[in-house]
Order: C-alpha cells, then sequence, then structure tokens
C-alpha cells in the first residue's frame, strides 16, 4: 500500500509533488570557471576603489563541493521549502557521502519519488517536514519504501 507523500492533497497538487526535484547532470561543468576573488571582504556594498587588486582566482566548486564523485545539482519546483530561503528554481548542490543528522535538509525518495524537506528524527520515528504552513508533516511509516537519497549542501538562488 502506498502512502501519499502529502495526505489530503488534490490530485494536481500530488503532480506537482511528483515532479518537485529534477536531477540534472553531475557537477562537470556548472562551477567550471575560476573566477576572481578581492582582498577584502564587501560587506554591504562596492569594493574600495583603492583595493582593486585580485587576491587570488577561485572556483566555486572548491568552495561549494566537498565529495566530487558524490556531488549532484538538483533544481527545486514548488514551494515547500520558502521558510528555509529554497524557493521554486533554485539550485541545490546535494551531496550523496554526508550523513543525515537531525535537522538537515535532505532529498528524499518516499514510495519512489523525490522530494526535498527537512529530516528530524523523533520518539515517534523520521519525520520528514516542509518549511511552509501549507505542507503538513510527513511521518514515516514502517511499511513505506523509505531512504534519504543525499544531504543539501548549499542553496544557489538568483536575488
Amino acid at each position: 500500500m502506498r502512502a501519499a507523500i502529502h495526505p489530503g492533497r488534490t490530485g494536481r497538487q500530488t503532480r506537482r509533488a511528483r515532479g518537485l526535484l529534477s536531477l540534472t547532470h553531475p557537477n562537470k561543468e556548472l562551477f567550471r570557471r575560476q573566477r576572481a576573488l578581492l582582498r577584502c571582504a564587501v560587506p554591504a556594498g562596492f569594493p574600495s576603489p583603492a583595493d582593486d587588486y585580485v587576491k587570488q582566482r577561485i572556483s566555486l566548486d572548491d568552495h561549494l563541493i566537498q565529495h566530487r564523485e558524490s556531488t549532484f545539482f538538483m533544481r527545486v519546483a514548488g514551494d515547500s521549502m520558502r521558510g528555509l530561503g529554497i524557493f521554486d528554481g533554485d539550485l541545490l548542490v546535494v551531496d550523496r557521502a554526508l550523513p543525515a543528522a537531525h535537522g538537515c535538509v535532505v532529498i528524499a525518495v518516499l514510495d519512489g519519488e523525490f522530494t526535498v524537506k527537512q529530516l528530524l528524527h523523533t520518539a515517534d520515528g523520521q519525520i520528514l517536514r516542509a518549511a511552509h504552513p501549507a505542507y503538513p508533516d510527513t511521518l514515516i511509516k514502517p511499511d513505506q519504501d523509505f531512504s534519504v537519497w543525499g544531504v543539501v549542501s548549499w542553496n544557489v538562488h538568483k536575488l
């Protein structure tokens, strides 16, 4: 027996939940280029004209990816995690080598479907929690097919 990810949802909303994430190509090309890193931090404005020297070149791979072979990028579809700053269209950096600890944002596979949620370990069992009041918590039942596919380590979104 398959349990719904979001009980009480309409068919249209259930279809949207199924398409919540789409697995894209591994991280080979996304952050390959190196960019200039200024010598000083910019608190909330432009760099000082006096500080026009480049400190070094950086690659976002070096800063966003801890385990190169087990890191993937996934695109978010939906608004269930907006309370944690994860919005529709954002790009998630997902590391399959990281352990899924209490409170982590994870990519879970529940009854064969991907979802992004916060993982909580409680006395009642594991709970997948959305960061939006319209989405109820999902208590993982023993008869459900459940696994943590990976841990979200970074969220990239356009301002």
